[in-house]
């Protein structure tokens, strides 16, 4: 048998052997990551606080987008084979010109010793046709038709992927099977594209386009993980490859890193067959695929993601107050000025989740460990490890995302959007989409209660904001 996580790794090794053949581009960013990561580890003895380096260099996220429910249910089955579960609601519908007509999930392992394994993740967009801000009655109607006439899974990858995940592998044959049709599946399409329902799409979102003018889906980008970004960001254009013009997510500053910082090369055109109105066959090109790359830093709790939006929204007052002034200097200024400086300080005020592990062995005369998380802290009772963000921030991918468009597309702010919402992304998928809070909580409140058993403390005692991110049943 070949093991859920076996699988998982060997889809995503040829899922970027793939990925590297059809974007050369995509390989010299590998080169530079891989250069840049063996510089970092060389000099930083905390190089691997956030991971090990073997995890690191192996860490990707791919991107597919697809256009109906039964679509999505169908990569979520392919997932659930390698042990990827749906994890997030991000609405990436909001942002003005240039807001993307899609809401999204990411499916990756949630097990910590799954993801020390191999967390690859895929970040996955559904279209929303029937969303009045972009599509009118009747191109939603004609989307629905074409994409109706698609199959994007063929029935044999479906069901060996069923049968992996009931049997949490698979034999040697069906396994090399499974991986073949696999990433056949997120290949680019050698269709013809029909040039004018192309076009039509694209008037109203580029990336609609991408999704619903086309015969098949296939991966966006696949994102490696650097452990100094900005540095990555300078290397690639001296390389000659251009770069979006900003890193999106935190400002790079001296303190904790958190959350996720992204970049990416712009999207590089490439060649495709185009079917004439007159049915002619003729060349062209599309700029749809671009390779990004990610920085990952500490999770923060519900209070810290609220203290790292309250900072986003005042750059941006401050930004369009002053619209000459640099705005990573400014997100820097006002990082420095309210962001807890310090590892300690964000898990004494409940604004990161951390594991906590006793320290023992030392002296106490016989003193009681105190009843309180910064005492435990402060005291050396415990020490606090951070857990990496393993997740995706909306506002971010959107900034990815538009930033490779080849233009904003048409909005209608008049009409109300579609609801939509994680319980509604459950039903769409077809299985529960996790809320990564309760993962993070859960993980942090079960190394708490270990390590207060330990020092014979009082297991009642939970890390601050973790109650209102307890997990729910099954996670």
């Amino acid at each position: 048998m070949v093991p859920t996580w076996r699988l998982r790794a060997a889809f995503a090794r040829r899922l970027s052997d793939m990925y590297g053949t059809e974007v050369p581009a995509y390989t010299t960013l590998l080169e530079v990551t891989g250069e840049i990561n063996d510089e970092v580890a060389g000099r930083d003895p905390d190089a691997e606080r956030l991971g090990s380096i073997s995890r690191v260099t192996a860490e990707r996220h791919g991107a597919i987008r697809v256009g109906t429910e039964e679509e999505l249910r169908g990569a979520a089955q392919i997932f659930a084979a390698l042990g990827m579960h749906p994890v997030g609601f991000y609405d990436l519908r909001d942002g003005g010109p240039g807001a993307v007509p899609v809401v999204s999930t990411a499916f990756r392992p949630t097990a910590i010793e799954e993801l020390d394994r191999n967390p690859f993740r895929v970040f996955t967009s559904l279209l929303t046709p029937s969303d009045r801000r972009f599509f009118d009655a009747g191109l939603e109607s004609r989307l629905a038709a074409f994409l109706a006439r698609r199959t994007l899974f063929p029935p044999e990858l479906l069901q060996l992927a069923e049968r992996a995940e009931k049997s949490a592998g698979l034999p040697e044959p069906a396994a090399e099977r499974f991986l073949t049709l696999a990433v056949a599946a997120f290949e680019l399409s050698s269709e013809p594209v029909d040039r004018a329902w192309y076009a039509e799409l694209e008037r109203a979102s580029a990336v609609a386009a991408d999704i619903g003018g086309v015969a098949a889906t296939h991966i966006n980008h696949l994102t490696p993980r650097v452990l100094d970004i900005d540095a990555l960001h300078r290397r690639m254009g001296e390389r000659g490859i251009t770069m979006i013009d900003r890193i999106q997510g935190p400002p790079r500053w001296d303190g904790p890193d958190v959350l996720l910082r992204q970049t990416s090369f712009r999207a590089l055109a490439e060649p495709r067959r185009f079917r004439e109105p007159d049915g002619r066959i003729t060349g062209g090109s599309l700029r749809v695929r671009f390779g990004e790359v990610e920085a990952r830093g500490i999770a923060l709790t519900r209070a810290g993601r609220a203290r790292y939006d309250e900072l986003l929204a005042e750059t941006d007052r401050w930004a369009a107050r002053h619209p000459d002034a640099d705005r990573q200097e400014t997100a820097r200024a006002l990082w420095h000025r309210t962001f807890p400086h310090s590892e300690h300080r964000l898990a004494a005020d409940g604004l990161a989740f951390f594991t906590y592990h006793p320290v023992t062995g030392r002296p106490r005369d016989g003193q009681r460990p105190p009843a309180d998380l910064a005492g435990l802290l402060a005291g050396g009772w415990l020490t606090a490890r951070p857990v990496v963000y393993e997740d995706f921030l909306p506002r971010s991918a959107a900034g990815i995302f538009r930033s490779n468009l080849t233009g904003e597309g048409a909005r209608d702010d008049a009409p109300a959007g579609t609801p939509f919402d994680a319980d509604r992304l459950s039903d769409a998928v077809g299985r529960p989409v996790r809320d990564p809070f309760a993962l993070y909580a859960a993980q942090q409140d079960r190394s708490l209660r270990e390590a207060l058993r330990a020092l014979g403390a009082d297991t009642a005692l939970r890390a601050p904001d973790a109650g209102e991110d307890a997990s729910p049943p099954g996670v």
